[in-house]
């Protein structure tokens, strides 16, 4: 078995020092529900909440991919169907979009420049937002597990996020924020070892297969390298230039208009006991 696997990488390390190497990778995503809805609330009965938690969990569930050479990457959602319309709902059910990170992003990586363009949009705005990739100060471990055929080694880091959460109860709205350390776990594989994976992730030895930052993971379940298909890396050219600085600023002002709109309605429209909490 260990000579098998030994072969396997040698395969791996051929294939990827080609001239032409490229690759595909598939990962599913989950996030843990940020939206409460009428909680204690006269009328609302757990058979809604239950109802608005399976809702949320399967928009949560969605499937990207990343295609890869030695040096850029592009990241997207593999969309086949429509998404459901976010505002729809039964029961007084409603759920809220905030902008950003949808489904015709691409988030297209530049590892050798160090630099990213993520194509995106607030309430069907494009922008085009470029500037320099974090770099994370990981800590590798020694500890590994596979996924699929690939053993992967776990890399994690720490740092201050904020959180804001918006309340909505009588129509009545408030805003709190919140800081607290989290920790973001990643397992990469040496046996494809370019210095990438999906979202905003990299800088580790290896393609990372799984991340998880406790709030939404993301698990590679299929990777094809050098696939007959062509894989062409083209970084996103459409929407209004600014940095992530600037995206974030904008998205947040966008944010505080659509609550002072909220404010402004009575809260049996907007449906009493409504949460929304907001990090990074």
């Amino acid at each position: 078995m260990r000579a098998l696997h030994f072969l396997i990488l040698i395969l791996v390390v051929n294939t990827i020092n080609a001239q032409n190497f490229t690759g595909k990778a598939t990962y599913k995503t989950s996030r843990k529900s940020t939206i409460s809805y009428g909680e204690n609330q006269p009328g609302i009965t757990d058979k809604m909440q239950e109802e608005l938690k399976k809702r949320m969990q399967k928009m949560s569930q969605k499937t990207f991919i990343l295609e890869f050479d030695k040096t850029t990457s592009i990241y997207k959602e593999d969309v086949k169907l429509d998404n459901p319309n976010p505002m729809a709902g039964r029961g007084g059910v409603m759920v809220m979009s905030f902008g950003g990170s949808g489904s015709t992003d691409i988030y297209y990586k530049n590892i050798k420049d160090q630099t990213f363009s993520n194509k995106t949009q607030i309430m069907g705005k494009p922008f085009l937002v470029k500037d320099k990739l974090e770099l994370y100060n990981w800590e590798l471990s020694s500890e590994t597990k596979n996924i699929g055929m690939y053993t992967c080694y776990k890399a994690s880091f720490t740092k201050e996020a904020e959180n804001i959460s918006f309340s909505m109860v009588n129509g009545e709205s408030k805003e709190t924020k919140t800081k607290e350390s989290v920790t973001t776990t990643a397992w990469y594989t040496t046996q494809i070892p370019i210095s990438n994976g999906p979202k905003d992730y990299q800088g580790l030895p290896g393609l990372i297969l799984e991340i998880n930052d406790g709030k939404s993971l993301i698990v590679c379940t299929e990777i094809e390298l050098n696939p007959e298909k062509e894989i062409k890396i083209i970084e996103p050219e459409k929407g209004k230039i600014v940095s992530k600085k600037k995206f974030i600023k904008i998205q947040k002002k966008k944010n505080d208009e659509m609550m002072e709109k909220m404010k402004s309605r009575k809260g049996v429209e907007l449906g009493n006991g409504i949460q929304i909490k907001m990090g990074d």
